[in-house]
């Protein structure tokens, strides 16, 4: 039996590119089921995160052309995670992705060959980092280095572009994590897991929202979150500054008695 697969797509103030990406993950999807690689019963589900402009007025009309788009609207919450555990009960196997087509369509294909022969988690993972300009490659490429000395387990050079099962979903969603980074808690889920490896193109329309300011948020979300290697550096500092305290003060009181003072 072919599974049903669901596409999740963010999208945050996505007018100018969510026509096109409908139009490009309707054929990709079609594509899927004319082969029988995935049910008819499938979906491609775009999670409006409180946009401002026309993008949920455009998935409303999508969802009323072609029932095989769905839409969930958000006011404020973490977008992705909200998608996944509300189609998690319908889907048997998910596919999250950015709305802006810099992710590779055609990789869902080799995401999908790796869950049937028995993965339950894919991560798309870029093969390079050519399209991004020098700070943020470097800053990218910086900030995976950090967690990984911080002992955090994620996957190097991979964002939001991944497969889960249904059953990995179950397991993500034992989580209460607040501070939410999906890219370290998915690896801790377990179960199978392999990767795919794409070139990440330019953006089709519009400009990104992810300014410093977000990314700066996001990376911090991600240290404080799963490392404990931060408040160990802040004890240990904390025990070397009360050390130097006690010799400074035990030094005092011998001088002042020696008559040295």
């Amino acid at each position: 039996m072919n599974k049903k697969l669901y596409l999740v797509i963010p999208c945050y103030k996505e007018e100018e590119v969510l026509p096109e990406t409908a139009k490009r993950l309707q054929l990709k999807m079609q594509n899927l089921i004319n082969s029988q690689t995935i049910s008819s019963a499938s979906k491609i589900v775009f999670v409006n995160d409180g946009s401002t402009d026309r993008t949920w007025e455009i998935i409303q009309q999508l969802h009323k052309d072609n029932p095989l788009f769905e839409g969930v609207n958000l006011s404020h919450q973490n977008a992705l995670l909200a998608g996944l555990m509300t189609v998690k009960d319908y889907a048997d196997v998910t596919i999250s992705m950015d709305a802006d087509l810099q992710d590779d369509i055609d990789a869902i294909d080799a995401m999908l060959d790796k869950y049937y022969n028995g993965c339950d988690i894919v991560y798309g993972v870029r093969s390079k980092r050519e399209t991004d300009t020098w700070f943020k490659r470097t800053t990218a490429e910086g900030f995976y280095k950090v967690m990984e000395w911080l002992g955090a387990k994620v996957v190097f050079n991979h964002a939001d572009y991944r497969l889960m099962s249904k059953r990995a979903l179950n397991g993500l969603a034992e989580f209460k994590e607040v501070n939410l980074f999906l890219r370290g808690m998915v690896p801790m889920v377990g179960y199978t897991s392999d990767i795919v490896y794409y070139e990440r193109h330019e953006r089709f329309a519009g400009e990104s929202k992810y300014p410093l300011k977000k990314m700066l948020s996001f990376a911090w979300d991600g240290i404080t979150s799963f490392s404990i290697k931060p408040i160990s550096m802040i004890m240990a500092f904390g025990g070397v500054i009360v050390a130097c305290s006690m010799i400074a003060f035990i030094y005092t009181l011998v001088s002042y008695f020696m008559g040295h003072v």
